[in-house]
């Protein structure tokens, strides 16, 4: 675990392994940004010259060592590339801050303490800069004898500039860290083989967390799920030799006045059971459970924040698997809410699950449920591969998780719910079926997942199909795997909702 410091020492004389200033483009000069004018000095007011030499241009990601001068106490200088700078009197963006911290702390892999001196205007950009260092230096080794090239993650992050006497910015501190270490939890699921993650240990690992942390968490099994009739969830584990769970993990305030109800897809593993998907796609599907670790991490990090808002999390675990059990395309399941549904289409399994645990939460009445999930991969389709689809039954609710997930850093975008869409779910066995209109489908999934929610609740619906598992190179603070997607967006929710916001 990587630890966070903020510090009183100057950057010339913090003892680190490294130390990491910005430059960023101006026009066609590179300029070195504020919080480095120490360094700056040290090299005589030529850092911008000496890195020019060396080919940097200050694009966002660009990454620069070189030797320290005499009169700074680290050995070497990480030059980060921030981008454009911004105009006279405005500062750099938070996300470029949180981005240029991830890609200084993943490129020092190995190094014990590195020193931060990017730019620091603002309460809010050191707290990007926390996050996105801590979310930079993660790395999943828990399967490699000697971790990745031998090499631990950078252990501590020194920020400077922020000032750690300030209440509000050591709050800042402590609110990035819980959040980001919380976000490496939902990772560290995300990647973990699906022969160890399985619904049961999922669940395990809900009811440890929930132990640490004050939470109470509710597991049903296989026998809890048949007697409670749970037909969706059980009907996508009936393959399995794996039976699937439904964990409620709840954190309360003794001051809360609003509740929000958060439901988290969580196949561990979805081969497309009878409907097998083809090789090719399905090498990564252990990724499949994003939805309920993002989940299960917001609602820690709500907890470990103390907010003043209730916060309840739905996990619905299953392994999708075909074998002589498995649910069949043309099978009927009654679903929790008592609704039938044709499964037409047994790699349409999200959407089965969801439906149960969104029925059980609805019956607590919350103010609002938001749902998270790898449902679709014609979410990908129209959006690409970072960005997540948010469909709402109240357009109000959605513009403000769009609004919040931008603000956050996360890429995302308000979809419709064309009602013409519904008729395509239309079953002549049952009352809807699992599958509807080719096109359109990550559409035809919310409006699928639309009809189990309460009467009267605000729903909202987040396909995080796209940037849940990166499979390419890292880049910022994304590491190759398991991102952790929607947990930022899930957290600034459940604050303003504790502020009475939404």
């Amino acid at each position: 675990m990587t630890a966070l410091t903020l510090s009183t020492a100057g950057a010339a004389t913090l003892r680190a392994d490294a130390l990491v200033v910005g430059v960023a483009k101006s026009g066609k000069a590179l300029v070195v940004t504020p919080g480095a004018e120490a360094v700056d000095k040290a090299f005589d007011g030529k850092l911008a010259a000496v890195l020019e030499t060396l080919g940097a241009s200050g694009a966002e990601g660009e990454v620069t060592k070189l030797p320290a001068p005499a009169g700074l106490k680290a050995p070497v200088v990480l030059a980060v590339g921030l981008g454009s700078a911004p105009e006279d009197g405005e500062a750099f963006g938070t996300e470029a801050l949180r981005r240029a911290a991830g890609t200084a702390a993943r490129t020092l892999t190995g190094a014990k303490k590195a020193a931060f001196a990017l730019p620091i205007a603002a309460v809010e950009d050191a707290a990007a800069i926390a996050e996105g260092a801590l979310l930079g230096a993660y790395a999943f080794t828990a399967y490699q004898e000697n971790g990745k090239d031998g090499k631990k993650p950078l252990a501590e992050v020194a920020l400077l500039g922020a000032k750690p006497r300030d209440k509000a910015f050591k709050a800042a501190a402590e609110r990035a860290q819980a959040v980001a270490e919380e976000i490496n939890r939902a990772r560290d699921l995300i990647n973990m083989p699906p022969n160890d993650l399985t619904p049961a240990a999922f669940a395990a690992e809900a009811q440890a967390a929930g132990k640490a942390h004050g939470l109470k968490v509710q597991v049903l099994d296989e026998k809890a799920l048949a007697k409670g009739g749970y037909g969706g969830i059980l009907g996508v584990g009936a393959g399995s030799e794996n039976p699937p769970r439904l964990v409620r993990i709840a954190y309360t305030h003794p001051k809360a006045e609003r509740t929000l109800a958060l439901v988290g897809k969580g196949i561990t593993y979805d081969s497309g059971g009878i409907s097998l998907k083809p090789a090719g796609h399905n090498e990564t599907m252990k990724c499949d459970m994003s939805g309920a670790a993002a989940v299960f991490a917001a609602v820690v990090a709500a907890a470990r924040i103390g907010l003043a808002v209730n916060v309840t999390g739905w996990l619905a675990l299953a392994e999708n698997m075909p074998s002589g059990s498995a649910t069949r395309p043309g099978d009927v399941l009654r679903m929790y809410s008592g609704k039938t549904v044709e499964v037409l289409n047994t790699d349409a399994e999200g959407r089965l699950v969801l439906a149960d645990a969104l029925t059980r939460a609805s019956e607590e009445n919350p103010d609002a449920i938001v749902d998270v999930a790898t449902l679709t991969g014609a979410m990908v389709l129209a959006l690409g591969n970072r960005t997540f689809g948010i469909m709402a039954n109240d357009d109000a609710y959605r513009t403000a998780i769009h609004e919040i997930a931008e603000e956050v850093g996360e890429q995302s975008w308000p979809m419709p719910l064309p009602a013409d869409l519904r008729k395509g779910m239309d079953s002549p066995t049952a009352d809807i079926a699992n599958m509807g209109e080719r096109m359109g489908g990550g559409l035809v999934a919310g409006l699928f997942l639309k009809e189990f929610v309460g009467e009267g609740i605000t729903w909202a619906h987040l396909d995080i199909a796209g940037p849940a598992f990166h499979e390419g190179a890292p880049y910022g603070y994304t590491p190759k795997g398991g991102t952790g997607s929607a947990v930022r967006t899930l957290v600034r929710l459940a604050e303003r909702t504790a502020d009475g916001e939404l």
